[in-house]
Formats: C-alpha cells, structure tokens, sequence
C-alpha cells in the first residue's frame, strides 16, 4: 500500500507520539484502572482524532487510511489508549449520518478535541451477537423518549460522557426493524454504572449501564424511530478493520522487541539469533502481522472508494486479535524466563489483544458474516425460515 506525504507526515507524528507519552506508562496505567483525560486532549490537539471526519466538525477530511495509520502507531504504544479515536471515527462518523445537524455540530467537535469521550450502548445481559434481539425498552412520552433496562459489556462505561443507545421502540417480533438510536449524556437522571474486573484493558472501564426512567429528547435520536441498528450498524465495517490495525500495532511492537532481544542474548556462545528454532517463529509472526495490515489497509481502501468491504472487514476483525495474541505469545517464550514476568509487557499485551476476540464481534460471527457475504443469507439461518 502507497501512502501519500500527509500521510507518511501523520503517521510519523502518531509514532512519536504514541512512543514518546503513552508508551514508558502502559503497564502503570493499566494497573491504576483509570484513563488519562490529559493523553486524550493531546491527541486531539495534535489532530490525531477523527482525521476522516469533515474538517467543519474539526477533523482533517482524509481518507480511512490515514485513521488506519494512526490506530496502529497509537496501539503500538499503548494498546488501550488506541481505543479512543478508533472510537471517535466510528461513533463520529455515525453521528454525522444519522444525526441532526444541530446534535452533530455540538457533539462531533467535542469528540474530536478529546473534550467528550463517548460509549456505544448494544451489548445487554441476555446477548450480545444477536445485537436485534434487544430488550432495553424505550417509550415514547410526548417530546421525549423513556429508557428502562440495562446494557452490559460497554466500552468506557464508567468513564464516557454520553453513549450512543440502541433501545427497542417496535415489537420484539420486528427485530432489527424495531430498534432505534440515540444520543443520550451520561450525566442524564436515572442512569448508573458499574465497573468489571477484567483481564486486561483495564483503563477502558468496561461494564454496564442501567437506565431507569431515563428522558432523552426525541431530538437526540438518530435516523428514524425504528430503523437505528440497520442505518447505524453500516459503520462497524469501518471499526472492525481499525480495531485489527490496534492488535496489528500491538504485536508489532512485541515482535521489534523480541528481535532486538535475540541479537543480544546468548546461549552455547552465539546470539540466540543464530538459531533457527528462535527466529523462524518470529518470522512467522512478522509475516502472519505483515499480511493482516495489508488486508486491514484494503478493506479500508475498499471502504474509502465506497465499496463492498465487509467480508474484508469480518476477516481481519477475526484474525487480527486470535493472530496478535498468538505472535506476542511467541515473543513472550522468545525471552524465556524473562518473559514470564510482569515486568515486562508482552503479558499485558496479550490480555489487552484477547478481549478483542470477544468485544465487537466473535471470530464465530465474523466468519458468518463473510460465508453470507459469499453465499447469501442462506449461509446464516436466523430463527424459522
């Protein structure tokens, strides 16, 4: 893939960055369980936050790519503060299609200057794949919509300053066609939050929201009532391909590591590096990382000259985390006992990229996605036929 010079430019100002502050703090960050606001303001000031976004609301106005780019460079650092412009493109983006323009002029901007930091509400205790089967019950009242149920397994939970819910507004029996989105302040009446203990991405602050009586203007809906999960949901093709990017910049940086450690250490009077048993699984790992960044940038160029990408999506959004934690893995043994240790941060790196096999989207799922993608719904049977 050929990038252009504000590219290239932007990347390298991602990778100092990302090197610079996130990095020598990762695993001390992830120990105190809290996200550092200051880190999320300077990656707005330095423009490193919504880049695809139209430059009106404050971004750049470039391609996918370039968001691509800097989601690797920032993962390569620190794989959880990466989370958030990931998240800023994808709910930003989402936004701007479906939003008013009064509700996108006040929200976007915030967004991209790191000022506001935003959750999506899909996941509730009874499922999550089957994202249309939703129960968290939303009513109409006059001007206003009134929430009641609990989402669960939310990215920034504890922590972000509105969330996008999807809420059921059409009988149970519609399915997707009876859910509709909205724009609702964290700091709205009725709402409380919990916090999980995880294994790992512990600033993210994952876990649930209730909502009880909860009044949102009908203003803040996005699209139509009724018809939020299948407009929104368009726009997951998108964070699937940036989140693989994040596990493909995680592994990354185990992988250098692990390179510049075999050329320093020895054993039977050689660098380790001299044996094949060591560096041909590195080799592997770098070439496995090397061919998931590749299709990650294509499914983005897809999307950027508005193309089908999805199947493209789904397969990177598997692969990419099942393939990072395999490789940082491997990196980890590289050390030996060394690398059992918390000390170093291959470990963490490995939690960190696992939970990205669960959270927006399974492997199982995704691979349904892409067998529908190339022989139709009849390769996923949703209840009766």
């Amino acid at each position: 893939m050929i990038f252009n010079d504000d590219q290239l430019a932007i990347k390298d100002l991602a990778r100092r960055f990302a090197r610079e502050k996130p990095a020598p703090h990762y695993q001390a960050r992830d120990k105190s369980g809290v996200l550092d606001r200051s880190l999320v303001r300077e990656m707005g000031e330095l423009g490193l936050m919504g880049v695809d976004l139209p430059e009106a609301f404050g971004g750049l106005g470039a391609p996918g790519l370039t968001a691509g780019l800097i989601a690797e460079e920032l993962a390569y650092g620190d794989f959880n503060v990466s989370a958030v412009p990931v998240g800023v493109s994808l709910l930003g983006a989402i936004i701007m299609s479906s939003a008013s323009a009064k509700l996108a002029a006040y929200w976007i901007p915030r967004m991209i200057s790191g000022e506001t930091l935003m959750g999506v509400c899909v996941t509730e205790p009874s499922g999550g794949s089957d994202a249309s089967a939703l129960k968290l019950r939303c009513r109409r009242d006059g001007d206003h919509y009134v929430l009641d149920g609990e989402k669960t397994s939310i990215t920034f939970a504890d922590c972000a300053d509105a969330f996008i819910v999807f809420a059921r507004t059409g009988a149970p029996e519609c399915g997707a066609a009876g859910v509709t989105a909205l724009v609702v302040p964290a700091d709205t009446p009725g709402i409380a939050r919990t916090r999980f203990n995880d294994v790992g991405s512990h600033i993210i602050g994952r876990g649930s929201v209730f909502f009880e009586g909860v009044r949102v203007p009908i203003a803040n809906r996005l699209g139509e009532e009724n018809q939020g999960f299948t407009h929104v949901m368009r726009g997951f093709d998108f964070s699937r391909a940036l989140i693989a990017l994040q596990c493909v910049g995680c592994a990354q940086a185990s992988l250098d590591e692990a390179w510049e450690y075999t050329k320093s250490r020895t054993a039977f009077n050689a660098p380790i590096a001299s044996y094949q048993g060591v560096t041909f699984p590195l080799v592997e790992g770098d070439s496995q990382i090397a061919a998931i960044r590749q299709l990650c940038f294509h499914a983005i160029a897809l999307r950027d000259a508005g193309l089908p990408h999805t199947a493209e999506a789904a397969m990177v959004k598997w692969m990419g985390p099942k393939t990072a934690f395999d490789v940082i893995h491997q990196c980890l043994l590289t050390f030996g006992h060394y690398g059992w240790s918390m000390d170093l941060p291959h470990q963490q790196r490995m939690r960190d990229v696992m939970g990205l096999e669960i959270g927006d989207g399974t492997a199982g799922i995704m691979k349904l996605i892409v067998a529908r993608e190339r022989v139709g719904r009849v390769a996923v049977q949703y209840g009766k036929r």
